[in-house]
């Protein structure tokens, strides 16, 4: 990109004042062609954008989460100090195909599930190249989430928004992208460059074979073109677009000399709280995808278990349910199946594990309702399979590490399970010391009420 073009385009008033003006509150970073500059950096006048254009920079990107002092952020910075620092975070959805009709279909159809979801306050703009960015302002959110503030619920938040709408739109866009191709599965395999094995299973296309929607980049000090940026690669402008106009959008409209500044991007005036369904659907959706079983592989893997006839003691449980059973912050919903299906499997009873489960509640910063207990326990009773919790980790399996709970020992090495760590840990320490291991006092009195049970 010649150092004229850009130098002619930032020295446009109302480009500065517009990159000023989306600049507050947000970290910033400023790419020279190659490399981006020191971070965190901030953009608080438009003659700094005409200094930055003259010292060669080319495009201009910032943070999805808002700071009360960007300034203040650092690469080794603790997590509770950027939520301290964190005034909130905005929603922002960037869609990625090679082949541009397919990103302004799937574009297009966001833009219609966000607004059937009760969000009037969606934006978007061309990311200057092959795709765009949706956008939902912070304004939107409510300000607190299963008792824990909205606001420190970044990246987890907006990935489990971001994944509930991609369950919604890929079924939408698969029927929209044959529609446009008139059923012809050949033109979809010449535009994509996919084969028909890779681009069709079971019957269904394979969007994200060849369209991306950036969830797993979402993380803290995430950055993406700024409205009005220029792109390296395409020499476009990241151009607002009119959410009814997406489908006539053309990138001729990015040309530079061809930008306008009559459209938002990011709109905080609006009225608050109209996302607050949105993002309790996404949690739900998120708490149904967890409690589905594992793939039929592991699971025939894990049959081959079988439950010891009495109960391991607490001392002997693997790191990962050690920390579980400290108490945690995110995760508890998945963390409760896990640990039903693990104390079941090391023959632990359905008294001890009720037992276990309240303890373990009162632990966590924010306790899970007692309702979601009293499902599971009862869950529990009406199951006689016993199903091993999830397997350890994997290049296909992250299930510990996303919850925050890896932190193997020597004798993780050994294991493809937390029940295999168990058993076989209790029964090592069982040789050394020489015939059957005792009971714990807990253990003792379950079984005596069994026993009175039984007699009664």
């Amino acid at each position: 990109m010649l150092l004229a073009t850009t130098l002619s385009f930032y020295k446009r008033a109302d480009i500065r004042k517009e990159i000023v003006k989306f600049a507050q509150d947000k970290e910033i970073a400023i790419r020279y062609k190659e490399y981006f500059g020191r971070r965190p950096d901030v953009i608080v006048y438009e003659e700094d954008v005409l200094e930055l254009a003259k010292k060669k920079a080319t495009s201009f990107h910032c943070s999805e989460e808002l700071w009360t002092n960007p300034l203040s952020l650092r690469s080794d910075i603790k997590p509770k100090e950027m939520d301290e620092l964190r005034k909130g975070w905005d929603l922002i959805l960037d869609i990625d195909c090679a082949h541009f009709i397919y990103s302004k279909l799937a574009a297009h159809i966001l833009v219609k599930i966000l607004k059937e979801e009760g969000v009037s306050a969606v934006t978007c703009k061309f990311s200057g190249n092959k795709g765009f960015h949706l956008a939902v302002p912070w304004e939107a959110f409510p300000k607190t989430v299963n008792n824990t503030m909205t606001k420190n619920l970044f990246p987890e938040a907006p990935k489990k928004i971001a994944y509930y709408l991609r369950s919604k739109l890929e079924p939408a866009l698969e029927k929209a992208i044959l529609r446009v191709e008139k059923d012809s599965i050949e033109k979809i395999q010449e535009k994509t460059g996919l084969s028909f094995k890779e681009l069709v299973i079971n019957d269904k296309i394979q969007i994200n074979k060849f369209l991306e929607i950036d969830t797993i980049l979402i993380a803290p000090r995430h950055l993406y073109r700024m409205p009005y940026s220029l792109h390296e690669k395409s020499g476009l402008a990241s151009v607002p677009v009119d959410i009814n106009k997406i489908l006539q959008f053309k990138k001729s409209q990015a040309q530079p000399e061809n930008v306008k500044t009559n459209i938002s991007f990011l709109e905080r005036n609006i009225k608050e709280g109209q996302a607050n369904k949105l993002i309790i659907k996404a949690y739900d959706f998120s708490v149904e995808m967890d409690d589905l079983t594992l793939d039929k592989e592991e699971l025939q893997e894990q049959k081959t278990f079988e439950a010891p006839e009495s109960a391991v003691p607490e001392e002997f449980f693997p790191p990962c349910i050690k920390i579980i059973l400290s108490g945690l912050k995110d995760g508890k919903k998945r963390s409760l199946f896990t640990l039903v299906n693990f104390l079941r499997s090391v023959g632990w009873s359905n008294e001890m594990i009720k037992n276990k489960l309240y303890e373990w509640n009162k632990k966590n910063p924010e306790p899970l309702r007692e309702v979601i207990l009293k499902s599971q326990l009862s869950q529990l009773k009406k199951t006689k399979e016993i199903i091993p919790p999830h397997n350890c980790p994997s290049k296909e399996n992250t299930y510990y590490k996303d919850l925050g709970v890896c932190s193997p020992d020597n004798f993780c090495s050994k294991i493809k399970n937390p029940v295999q760590y168990a058993v076989r840990k209790h029964a090592v320490t069982s040789k050394k010391k020489g015939g059957r291991p005792k009971l714990t006092e807990e253990q003792k009195e379950m079984r005596r009420k069994h026993r009175e049970k039984q007699v009664n």
